[in-house]
């Protein structure tokens, strides 16, 4: 009996201590997702116009956290109509085939006083890759902000093939900036 007793305490410990996570959903209008790709060594700068944020996530326990990310690739504007044409098709993004990208993680540690690293898996262009998202925290009543900035290499995805798999004109890595303004759930 005291077993049984002493195992329902815990679980209902475990429980309570995965209730303090506060559910975060993102506000829009102070959100933003940048990236700048290389061509012939210049800065080639971009944004992701649309996109969702969800995070359970407390930081005094990030532990037991979760960060789900969807993005609109369909949405990257690159300021140029014409580059924007040419990131649509087969050998850049494919936006027939693969609209989306999600990055989910369930691996948060806190790395310094509000600044954590979220690991998880990054799905993009049907190439599924392990990634590490560094992000600062802030808090303040009913609204949070995250904000990182990271290196992508393209060519794990295959976005560049063909011509363009080489990284002498395009380079292999991209940097990804964000800030993500985001509200309590519920």
């Amino acid at each position: 009996m005291r077993r049984l007793i002493w195992l329902l305490g815990l679980l209902a410990a475990a429980g309570w201590q995965h209730a303090l996570a506060a559910d975060w959903r993102m506000d829009p209008s102070g959100s933003r997702i940048e990236f700048v790709a290389t061509f012939e060594k210049s800065a080639a700068p971009g944004v992701f116009k649309e996109f969702d944020t969800r995070l359970q996530f407390d930081p005094d326990r990030p532990a037991q956290s979760r960060l789900d990310v969807a993005i609109k690739v369909t949405s990257a504007d690159m300021g140029s109509a014409q580059v924007n044409e040419a990131i649509r098709g087969a050998e850049w993004f494919d936006f027939a085939r693969y609209p989306q990208a999600e990055f989910h993680a369930t691996d948060i540690r806190r790395i310094d006083s509000n600044r954590y690293l979220a690991r998880g898996i990054l799905s993009l262009k049907g190439a599924r890759q392990p990634l590490e998202v560094p992000f600062a925290w802030s808090e303040s009543a009913q609204s949070a902000t995250i904000e990182g900035e990271l290196t992508v290499q393209r060519g794990p995805f295959g976005i560049g093939t063909g011509e363009w798999k080489a990284t002498n004109v395009i380079g292999g890595e991209v940097k990804v900036k964000f800030k993500v303004r985001l509200r309590r759930a519920g």
